[in-house]
């Protein structure tokens, strides 16, 4: 990751002398050229990568299984090791279609794009909107195929692994619902967060992880 200096340096120089953004997801702005499946693939290899993300998938599984032993994944570090499997299994799923595979075969932009400068109520409504219209690789607007299509996705493969889960349509369904209701909370926390960052400097990104994994906890995306 900090071998990629287009990432925090406005020019080209070695990398040796660029120093990894933490806030750069959050504070750039429109892309100089349409990101390319690679562009795409090493984004979602990227985020997948993050060493924050998985410091927070890891605290999440080890609280869950001490909160609860008798879950489906059992006590101990065998259930430990079990919750922290499917975690990062489902992190994975979800970047790969959500990042990279959907918004290739669609030519979406996987970013979230700030409206920092714009009043409260139009970034809230602002947020809210983009988990289902989207901007294309283009720069036009278009459906968040992304979320529309790759919740969908990565419900049906969790089907397959997640223990303990209903697989049934009606739960599926059920699932799909509450994962596109409860998608703003992430963009709420990519759009307002960094405004609390910058005047308390503290490193943002394993706080939204932290959210989004209690949030896919919370609607059944683990369970």
């Amino acid at each position: 990751m900090a071998g990629d200096c287009s990432i925090v340096c406005p020019v080209p120089v070695p990398c040796a002398t660029c120093r990894f953004n933490w806030y750069q997801r959050f504070t750039k702005g429109p892309q100089q050229r349409p990101l390319t499946p690679g562009d795409k693939g090493w984004l979602a290899a990227r985020n997948f990568l993050d060493p924050f993300s998985l410091l927070a998938v890891t605290g999440e599984a080890g609280i869950s299984v001490a909160a609860d032993s008798h879950s489906p994944y059992g006590p101990g570090m065998h259930g430990f090791g079990r919750s922290v499997g499917v975690s990062i299994t489902e992190d994975m799923t979800d970047e790969f279609f959500g990042t990279f595979l959907i918004p290739s075969l669609a030519h979406q932009d996987p970013h979230y794009y700030r409206m920092e400068h714009a009043t409260i109520s139009r970034r809230i409504g602002h947020a809210i909107v983009q988990v289902v219209w989207t901007r294309g690789d283009n720069g036009k607007g278009m459906p968040n195929y992304a979320n529309l299509a790759g919740f969908a996705a990565d419900d049906i493969i969790s089907n397959l692994y997640v223990p303990g889960r209903e697989t049934a349509l009606g739960a599926t369904a059920d699932r799909y619902a509450i994962d596109l209701a409860s998608a703003p909370i992430g963009n709420f926390v990519s759009e307002f967060l960094p405004d609390v960052a910058s005047h308390i400097h503290v490193q943002i990104v394993i706080i939204q992880r932290i959210i989004n994994q209690v949030v896919k906890a919370e609607s059944g995306g683990s369970l």
